[in-house]
């Protein structure tokens, strides 16, 4: 549904650049760094403009999240527009906060992951305010600390302002996505016996005893790899993280220590992956009784996926077909995103931000046509998904 309404691109120009130059990077990831204290106050500052009500939210002790709220009349569904304001460390680049505009092109760390996603919703926003269009469903702009860490900006909007859908403005270089995979972190621990290096008849190599599990771990990694891909995310995947064993050359080890990342499509488990693991330690167990391990999940995270048949879906690829003039194709995301966490909620999600390339690496950018694409869409969204009071 195209409203009347136009995207202020010098506004949303501005304040791109405005945010890159704010350093944001996660203290969790990068120590002694600013955190989302700062740019969270300058986002509150922009939520007040826009005529919003302002929650400015200490998730944990220093840590912010910027929340805006657009009541609506009543009668129309509630939508939340999310996106994190926190980015990853800034290593091997030259400039990373400056924002720099060259060949229609916005560079700096955040830029694509996911300042421009986040000016994006604003912009959406302001552009429908400034043609006084009044909403019957109520809009929440969430705009979150922590989700490249632990992701505790999101996990306390969901108890705080719970709404019907949301669009998380990661970047998708604008095509729909409606699924990602999820992840578990493993810690393997193989146990041997320390004795002197001489002392072959008392000692038990533990690393050695892990080079069996990784010759085993291999094998199910490419087991992995050929099972029936998901339709939009694809096959999953492990491997081998961090390995740490040993103390000193003249030593048998007494452990080592690996940990494991394995990445899931959309219906697979944790308890399913667990045992997976567990099975390869039980058989080198039975194999040679001094083989002793244990497997431990640390942290996961769940995959994330809704229907193609859900009103947000339908709602989000109506406006895109308008703006773009095509049919726009579904996709699914190799990486996590909040998504997984407001799907958990009951809240349906679906995954749509701008175009660039970059993220984490040494040069970051975003193609700023596409934030105003962007833009656009989420506006077109707002007014069909919760509606216009009195239409």
């Amino acid at each position: 549904m195209l409203t009347p309404h136009s995207v202020d691109e010098r506004y949303l120009t501005n304040e791109l650049v405005n945010l890159i130059q704010l350093d944001s990077r996660n203290p969790d990831l990068t120590p002694d760094v600013p955190g989302e204290r700062e740019i969270s106050v300058h986002l509150c500052g922009l939520i007040e403009e826009l005529g919003l009500e302002v929650h400015h939210d200490e998730v944990v002790p220093n840590r912010f999240n910027a929340v805006g709220i657009w009541r609506g009349t009543g009668g129309g569904r509630s939508l939340m527009l999310n996106g994190h304001i926190d980015t990853v460390n800034v290593s091997g680049m030259t400039d990373p906060f400056s924002g720099a505009i060259r060949e229609g092109r916005v560079y700096g760390r955040g830029s694509q992951d996911m300042k421009s996603g986040v000016v994006a919703m604003l912009a959406a926003v302001k552009s429908l305010r400034d043609a006084g269009i009044q909403l019957a469903g109520d809009v929440v702009v969430a705009l979150v600390c922590d989700e490249e860490y632990a992701s505790l900006g999101t996990m306390d909007v969901i108890k705080r302002y719970p709404t019907d859908s949301a669009i998380v403005t990661e970047p998708t270089d604008l095509i729909l996505q409606r699924a990602h995979r999820g992840f578990i972190w493993y810690d393997v621990t193989v146990f041997g016996r320390a004795a002197h290096g001489s002392r072959y008849r008392e000692g038990v190599d533990a690393i050695l005893h892990m080079g069996r599990f990784l010759a085993r771990l291999d094998q199910l990694e490419q087991a992995v790899r050929q099972r029936v891909p998901h339709p939009l995310t694809g096959v999953p995947s492990l491997h081998a993280s961090i390995i740490q064993g040993g103390t000193e050359i003249s030593v048998y080890p007494s452990h080592c220590r690996l940990q494991i990342e394995r990445r899931t499509n959309p219906h697979e488990s944790v308890e399913q992956n667990t045992a997976e693991l567990q099975a390869i330690l039980d058989d080198l167990h039975a194999e040679d009784p001094t083989f002793r391990a244990t497997v431990e999940a640390t942290l996961w995270r769940p995959p994330f996926e809704v229907v193609a048949s859900a009103p947000i879906v339908q709602a989000t690829e109506q406006a895109m077909q308008a703006r773009l003039g095509s049919v726009p194709p579904h996709g699914g995301a190799s990486f996590w995103t909040d998504a997984a966490l407001l799907a958990e909620a009951g809240i349906e999600t679906v995954l749509l931000g701008a175009t660039g390339a970059g993220l984490h690496s040494d040069e970051e950018w975003v193609d700023l046509d596409s934030v105003v694409k962007l833009a656009q869409i989420l506006a077109d969204v707002i007014v069909d998904y919760c509606g216009v009071s009195g239409a």
